[in-house]
């Protein structure tokens, strides 16, 4: 198992380290965790899955690998190519564990639960998603209730998780492959986004100078990389934006989710900054790359003076007025 920190790709921060020549510029990023391939039979409670998944109760969304190519030359544990059986694996594998996880939670509330018509309530609805495991319906394609969500919130389950489905091809060419068309109609069927990449061209590309790899995209006919796609997918599916502060000693992409309010984004920046907030003025990126300088902005009428309710928005260049005292 294994950790990351990945930066997410956004050609505006370049853009506005372009203009503001920072000391330091410093993008959004997402942790990631690694988590080796699951054995072919669902453990069942004992085996690697198990304690593997144990992991991964925190994270917010699962990113799944599925291998949709065929190439002798690189080892794989199946005869065959199907992503259905083995997007199965993995969703048994979790399950599995999510069946125990709400088996415990019943069990401990049980006795009180016979007198307390709340945790009757929430007794209930564990047994009932419980029971969609066991018919092997994934949490996350129960279509759960408001209150259904909230009695097992604490509960983590892994099969609830939002997840993003990942292709991984040959080359390519292979993206309209029947394999990866059999994972695109999974994906359908939860309402789940999933992303085609080549391993392969993604390590030759990691390996070039920054000012090479966009003539390697050319040449395979892409505008972007696999990778950039595959990230900007998961930010997006964590419902994530990105907002930005400038000036010559940083240009920094902060991360919040999408409709959270000016208090919210300015807590981000500094604690101080939400505890005495004042109000923030906001220019639109793409204003400010179009006309070249906040100043221009200001002139052309678009920069604006916003409240703590304001929702702020994907792009938004902020600074925070506040009162630091």
């Amino acid at each position: 198992m294994n950790r990351a920190v990945v930066n997410i790709p956004d050609r505006r921060v370049q853009f506005l380290a372009d203009m503001y020549h920072p000391a330091k510029t410093v993008p959004a990023t997402v942790d990631l965790m690694d988590i080796p391939g699951l054995t072919p039979q669902p453990a069942r409670g004992e085996g690697r899955g198990i304690r593997l998944l144990s992991h991964i109760k925190e994270v917010e969304a699962l990113l799944h690998v599925v291998r949709c190519f065929e190439d002798e030359a690189i080892p794989f544990e199946r005869r065959t190519i199907d992503p259905a059986r083995d997007v199965e694996t993995v969703d048994l594998e979790l399950m599995v564990a999510d069946g125990q996880t709400l088996q415990n939670k019943i069990s401990r509330l049980a006795k009180k639960a016979r007198t307390d018509t709340d945790l009757s309530r929430v007794v209930a609805h564990c047994q009932k998603v419980k029971c969609g495991l066991d018919e092997g319906i994934p949490a996350r394609r129960q279509e759960l209730s408001a209150a259904e969500l909230a009695s097992i919130r604490d509960c983590h389950l892994l099969s609830l998780k939002p997840v993003l489905y990942i292709a991984n091809v040959r080359s390519i060419e292979n993206s309209s492959s029947s394999p990866v068309g059999a994972l695109q109609a999974i994906a359908n069927l939860e309402s789940s986004a999933m992303v085609t990449i080549c391993g392969r061209d993604e390590a030759e590309i990691s390996e070039l100078e920054p000012a090479d790899r966009q003539d390697f995209l050319a040449a395979l006919g892409l505008k972007e990389s696999s990778m950039e796609r595959l990230l900007r997918a998961a930010y997006g599916m964590l419902g994530l934006v990105s907002f930005f502060t400038t000036g010559e000693d940083e240009v920094r992409a902060w991360t919040c989710r999408q409709g959270d309010s000016a208090l919210v984004a300015a807590g981000k920046i500094h604690t101080d900054m939400e505890k005495g907030f004042i109000r923030m003025e906001v220019i639109r990126c793409e204003d400010l790359l179009e006309l070249g300088s906040e100043s221009a902005v200001a002139r052309a009428g678009k920069q604006r003076l916003e409240g703590r309710t304001y929702g702020i928005q994907d792009g938004d260049v902020v600074v925070v007025l506040f009162n630091p005292n």
